[in-house]
């Protein structure tokens, strides 16, 4: 998720520390949702072995499934981002999630 690892002296308000015996141990900075959901998008890519663009549609509306279920589409530009990865429009992405939500009968 690209979060960063950092010594607990050197933590900020919004970092996880992490205790162990009750000393601080190390402090975890996570990124913002928009850095993490590029993480998201190039493990994705990794896991299939090619750039999210190429698949076929049906692997497109998995990969649309996947990021809702991740809560992508809650960041900011998110459907822009995802549908510039898929190499498809934000129109396309909205009929993925709303063909999604019809056959759960939503």
């Amino acid at each position: 998720m690209g979060a960063q690892l950092l010594g607990p002296d050197q933590a900020q308000p919004d970092d996880v520390v992490l205790a162990w015996e009750g000393l601080d141990v190390i402090a975890v900075r996570l990124p913002q949702l928009s850095d993490s959901l590029d993480h998201i998008l190039a493990a994705m890519e990794r896991r299939h072995g090619m750039p999210l663009a190429d698949l076929d549609r049906k692997a497109k509306q998995g990969v649309v499934r996947t990021l809702e279920a991740r809560g992508a589409f809650s960041v900011r530009h998110g459907v822009e981002t995802v549908a510039g990865a898929l190499g498809v429009s934000r129109f396309t992405v909205y009929n993925y999630l709303n063909r999604e939500h019809t056959a759960k009968g939503e």
